[in-house]
């Protein structure tokens, strides 16, 4: 069974705990974690970094707008390690951080508000519950694009299916002795090639199918009376 890994917080947490055991002398074992923590909280800072450079932006190029930026990076990088600059374009902003085993550079664009490209209207999916033919009871819970149509949606699914186990991880399943069923396809089949043809896995495991069965006139008429006659006590307690 796959486990998720542990947060920075509980590796500290335990790092924290064991450190006293392995060292009697408390002073290293405090230098230890103090250094751990620190390339932690760095870490963290670096991939936060890149991650803003990716999907964030500048307003302007204004002299204040570059300079708290760049107060934010020294917050976490050090004022001394960070080189703020804008590129002769006009377009972006060089960023230079200087690590202790490294000098990391990236750029960030400069996007004045009201420019911003619109995003593309995300279309959303809907169930798309099938089944097998010999088994029409059992069915497996897809989710399609709600402009792909379930006929459509089928045909592709069969095509990723088929092309699944042409792949080399397919051949390699079969090669190992892995049974060549739909329900193996559905465990192993990546996600993108579902993604890539307007489809994704919402269930792994089939669910059977429920039948609605109606309450005949008795069957109703006695829980209406269980019904009032629970309100009733209700009503006398109070």
């Amino acid at each position: 069974m796959k486990t998720k890994g542990m947060t920075d917080a509980q590796f500290l947490d335990l790092l924290q705990k064991v450190l006293p055991e392995a060292t009697p002398n408390s002073d290293v074992a405090q230098a230890v974690f103090d250094r751990v923590a620190k390339e932690v909280r760095l870490m963290n800072s670096v991939k936060s970094f890149e991650k803003y450079c990716t999907v964030g932006s500048l307003p302007d190029l204004e002299p204040a707008t570059v300079d708290q930026f760049r107060e934010q990076l020294a917050g976490n990088f050090g004022a001394e390690n960070v080189v703020v600059k804008p590129t002769e374009d006009g377009k972006s902003v060089a960023i230079e951080i200087a690590l202790p085993d490294r000098t990391i550079t990236n750029k960030i664009k400069v996007v004045p508000p009201g420019s911003e490209p619109e995003e593309e209207a995300k279309v959303p999916f809907v169930p798309f519950p099938v089944a097998l033919p010999e088994d029409p009871e059992l069915l497996w819970v897809f989710g399609r694009r709600e402009d792909f149509p379930p006929e459509q949606a089928a045909i592709a699914l069969a095509g990723i299916e088929e092309e699944f186990w042409e792949t080399k991880a397919g051949q390699k399943l079969q090669r190992d002795r892995v049974e060549k069923s739909f329900a193996e396809f559905v465990q192993r089949v990546p996600a993108a090639a579902l993604a890539d043809h307007g489809l994704k896995r919402h269930y792994k495991m089939p669910e059977p199918l429920k039948v609605y069965r109606r309450l005949s006139a008795a069957e109703s008429d006695q829980r209406h009376a269980k019904a009032e006659a629970k309100a009733e006590a209700k009503a006398k307690d109070e």
